[in-house]
């Protein structure tokens, strides 16, 4: 994933946790608040209502002598109650309690924050109960937790916005660096030195870095080059001038068959040291880009001469070949390299197949490629093997002949052409090697 859609989910995901936590403690918030303001309101008509007590107005309130009496005064809307009533005289004298109870109020029901008032009024205990309607509180609560989650969701979706874009034209510098260098790595000679324009002074940086890297790594594929010409000539060259010397050394009459074996097997080491030598030096100038890679390659033609030269081979073991390709699919690149990678597989397909086994060659499309697929009824490998195919120097059966570099060649070819292996493999039922071409309008 990358850094921009991670950065975007973790503000997203922050975002929402700030929501949710909100719209958790909100309603105890208003709670507290709208109970204060209550509360407040409750002890200031309870004070009101004790400055004007006299003896005259309790008379108006209680009428009759027992404790049971009360008198209720009501507004209109039931919002509110003033309730006094006698009690006897142990009691808590001057002590104000805050209680939430439901309340019938001329046979309606409803939720009231009651005050209760104790006092002693010449030498008679009463209680004051003075209450306030939450009904119209919890309704406006509720609006309230509303009309804060309609805000706090357009404010999540303009941040998200507004995020989304900041992220993307921070992180813009970032992504032209990837683009347009860090994927050349591997073509230094194409590499483009130009400066990024950045407002951030760590991809400024960055990409001051890495066009310093890139000039070293240039200077260094061309002192590989300039080596890798020299070893051309100091090793092939001593190695032809023996075999030159060798062969015409076997020529002479008077050595004995024991010389002569002698010198058949050092020309064959000779010969194979030769072959070890042009393979490194192929894989190291394929490596370094020293191919061309403009030629139309049409691979139903290469794979028809390829299956043409090796006819002696597959009918040594009787091997029953099978092309099915569907398409003309055609590419530019290199043939000669396309070739090489066509005939190191064809030949490892023949190699390590069994007697009277098969080859199927079939092509196809899938989402967004082209693919060849090459498979085998040969010995298999298990999974360590095909994990090191492709190293130089391995080989899957010692008993084989061969230097253990031609998957390394094939791979080296892939890369350079930008098309994908996939090996699957089976111990003793075979293998398949499918490849992958990237399609750019180039194909019939």
């Amino acid at each position: 994933m990358k850094i921009k859609s991670q950065l975007i989910i973790f503000n997203l995901i922050t975002r929402l946790l700030v929501i949710l936590v909100f719209w958790l403690v909100l309603p105890i918030l208003v709670q507290k608040v709208v109970y204060k303001k209550i509360d407040k309101s409750l002890v200031e008509k309870k004070q009101k209502f004790l400055e004007h007590l006299d003896k005259e107005e309790i008379n108006d309130f209680i009428l009759r002598n027992d404790t049971t009496e009360t008198y209720a005064s009501f507004s209109t809307l039931h919002s509110e109650f003033l309730q006094l009533s006698r009690k006897p005289t142990d009691f808590h004298q001057n002590k104000t309690v805050f209680v939430d109870e439901y309340r019938i109020i001329e046979g309606e029901q409803d939720n009231y924050r009651i005050l209760r008032y104790q006092f002693l009024y010449e030498k008679t205990a009463y209680e004051l109960e003075i209450g306030n309607s939450l009904g119209e509180i919890q309704d406006l609560t509720f609006i309230i937790k509303l009309f804060v989650l309609v805000v706090l969701i357009i404010i999540l979706v303009v941040t998200f916005v507004m995020d989304t874009f900041y992220i993307e034209y921070l992180l813009k510098p970032f992504y032209k660096i990837i683009d347009t260098k860090i994927r050349r790595v591997n073509e230094p000679d194409t590499f483009d030195h130009t400066p990024i324009n950045s407002t951030s002074s760590d991809f400024r940086e960055l990409d001051t870095v890495l066009n310093q890297m890139m000039n070293r790594i240039s200077e260094l594929f061309k002192m590989e080059k300039q080596f890798i010409a020299n070893v051309s000539h100091e090793l092939l060259t001593p190695i032809a001038l023996l075999q030159n010397k060798f062969e015409n050394l076997i020529q002479n009459e008077s050595l004995n068959d024991n010389a002569v074996d002698k010198i058949a097997s050092s020309l064959r080491t000779l010969d194979m040291l030769k072959k070890v030598i042009n393979n490194l030096l192929l894989i190291s100038r394929i490596e370094n880009h020293q191919y061309e890679s403009n030629e139309k390659v049409n691979l139903q033609e290469l794979l028809d001469d390829l299956c043409e030269d090796l006819t002696d081979r597959i009918d040594e073991k009787k091997i029953d070949l099978k092309m099915n390709l569907q398409h003309q699919f055609e590419f530019i690149g290199n043939k000669t390299l396309i070739h090489i990678l066509l005939y190191n597989l064809m030949v490892n397909a023949i190699k390590y197949n069994k007697e009277n086994g098969s080859i199927v060659v079939t092509d196809g499309f899938d989402e967004t490629d082209y693919f060849l697929s090459i498979s085998d009824t040969g010995i298999g490998m298990n999974e360590n093997q095909v994990s090191h195919i492709f190293n130089r120097f391995t080989r899957i059966n010692a008993n084989e002949d061969g230097n253990g570099l031609g998957l390394a060649i094939v791979r080296s070819i892939a890369l350079f052409h930008q098309i994908k292996i996939e090996v699957n493999s089976k111990l003793g039922e075979g293998t398949i090697f499918l490849l992958h071409f990237p399609v750019k309008e180039n194909f019939y």
